[in-house]
């Protein structure tokens, strides 16, 4: 299609738009921005937002989709995946660092005449080095911001600890000894006035026990007098037994 988009790019003042080309072998971080995946791949892009162009690659249909807007039916691509994305831009460094690494190869089984399996073995071994490198300035950087505790401060933190469990059993033992003392003679002294207060249960008692024995005695004399009095009547010869 490269001469219908070279007739469409003469024609791009009347179409009040500009119309470019990019070699993706010269420049891989631009495949990567636009995440480009088969060839030719076109895009329309307006006032920030890009959407993917999929129709027919003639003239004609290049100029209707302006003329006629019919890029306003078509859905942008999502933000996620827009070009001018932060993910974008990482997928480009990729790319970027995609074809600093083919071109290193090229150069160490081109110009230096390395084996193939020679070079792929120094990239294998250079990725484990960056990795270690990483990996370490990783650890340091968690070990500044969140710096470990001292040997002397967990022995302290212990030892305090320690004391602290060793206070509460004291305060336990003596709140425990305080208790007993107190619920012993609290204990005896209600023995002491439970025993006051029955002493003068017991007089009262036993005062009334005697007048109720002294109340029964009364009729039951009364009665024989008036039975001995009744039979002397009756026999006056009689002697009184």
């Amino acid at each position: 299609m490269e001469l219908a988009w070279e007739a469409f790019a003469r024609n791009s003042k009347e179409l009040e738009l500009s119309v470019g080309k990019v070699d993706v072998t010269q420049e891989p971080g631009v495949s990567g921005r636009f995440l480009v995946t088969t060839l030719p791949t076109i895009y329309h892009a307006k006032d920030g937002v890009f959407r993917r162009y999929r129709g027919s690659k003639t003239l004609e249909d290049l100029k209707s989709y302006i003329l006629e807007r019919k890029w306003e039916s078509i859905e942008p691509v999502a933000g996620w995946k827009s070009p001018t994305s932060l993910m974008m831009y990482g997928m480009a460094g990729l790319f970027h660092l995609s074809g600093w690494i083919r071109q290193i190869h090229n150069y160490f089984t081109g110009t230096l005449g390395i084996h193939i399996w020679v070079s792929y073995a120094i990239f294998i071994l250079a990725t484990l080095l960056i990795g270690l490198i990483l990996a370490l300035i990783f650890v340091l950087l968690t070990d500044c911001m969140c710096p470990a505790k001292s040997k002397e401060e967990s022995f302290d933190s212990v030892d305090s600890d320690e004391n602290k469990i060793e206070d509460q059993q004291q305060m336990l033992e003596l709140s425990a000894g305080d208790e007993i003392p107190e619920k012993g003679l609290s204990v005896g002294e209600n023995e002491e006035e439970g025993e006051e207060e029955s002493r003068p249960n017991s007089s009262d008692d036993s005062a009334v026990e005697g007048c109720e024995g002294e109340n029964d005695l009364e009729p039951f004399e009364s009665d024989k007098l008036e039975e001995t009095s009744l039979r002397q009547r009756k026999n006056p010869m009689e002697p009184e037994l």
